[in-house]
This record gives C-alpha cells, structure tokens and sequence, in this order.
C-alpha cells in the first residue's frame, strides 16, 4: 500500500483538494485498495474546521466530495506513518521538515515537482483564484501518480 500525505498551512484549501483530487485519479483508475491518502497542516489555527466552502465547492464542480473532512495537524509520527509528505509550497516545506525532524528517508516533496512546471500551489487563501489551485493541484496529482506507476 502507498501512503501519501499531503501537507498545507491549514489544511483547508490546499491539501484537501490535493487529498481528494488524488483519490478521485486512483478511484478512476480502480486502485483505491492500493492507496491511503490523507491531509494535514502545519499550522494549529485551523485544526477541526472542514474544508473552506470555495474550495469544497471547486472540488464539487468536478465531481468530487470532500463531506466530513476537517482540518488535522500534521505530527512527528506522521513522518513514519506515510510513504510521501507532499507540501504545497516552500513554507510548508521548511514546517515539514522541523515537525518531523528533518527528512532523513527523502520522503518530503513539492507538489509542483511532479508537473511540468515546479514551483509553489498557488494559495487561494490569498489570491481567491481557486481555479489556478485546481489546476496546480490536478497537475500535480495526475504527475504523481503516473510517477508511481511508472516505478
């Protein structure tokens, strides 16, 4: 089984939409048995608030249901738990990697690094564009799983 966190600041907007872009591919490709997806945060402030309602509602607008999703905070166990730690920008990153004490097994990754274009998931938090959000996190979510299969 492949285990893959993805990692935001609040784990709101970013990561969710990351954690069920990801499910919806695998689902559609008949390997959810093969998965377990999740999301976090790095920040505290958003810990059991559910997925912010634009961005539930883009993932709506694709089909996709996030119902029952809250915010949770990532932990140290978390580097153990999971085969891949996926961050959405820099920042999160460097969150990462002092909430779990480095990253010793090279487990911790940019979004972006598995799309054409690396770089930081554009945050809707701040730009309100959740349309450049989805593009960034279905880019890279479909850059990573073909990656997996490919290995």
């Amino acid at each position: 089984m492949i285990k893959i966190l993805f990692v935001c600041h609040g784990n709101i907007c970013r990561s969710p939409m990351a954690e069920f872009v990801m499910k919806d591919l695998v689902e559609k490709a008949g390997l959810s048995a093969q998965f377990n997806i999740a999301s976090a945060a790095t920040s505290r402030e958003e810990l059991g608030n559910p997925v912010y309602p634009p961005a539930r509602r883009k993932l709506a607008e694709h089909g996709i249901d996030c119902s029952g999703k809250t915010a949770r905070q990532l932990k140290s166990d978390d580097y153990a738990a999971y085969d891949l730690l996926i961050g959405m920008d820099s920042a999160n990153i460097r969150n990462m990697n002092r909430i779990c004490g480095g990253d010793p097994d090279g487990k911790i990754h940019l979004m972006l690094e598995y799309a054409d274009r690396p770089g930081d998931v554009a945050d809707p938090w701040y730009t309100r564009d959740f349309e450049a959000t989805w593009r960034d996190v279905e880019e890279g979510c479909q850059g990573l799983l073909k990656e997996l299969l490919d290995s």
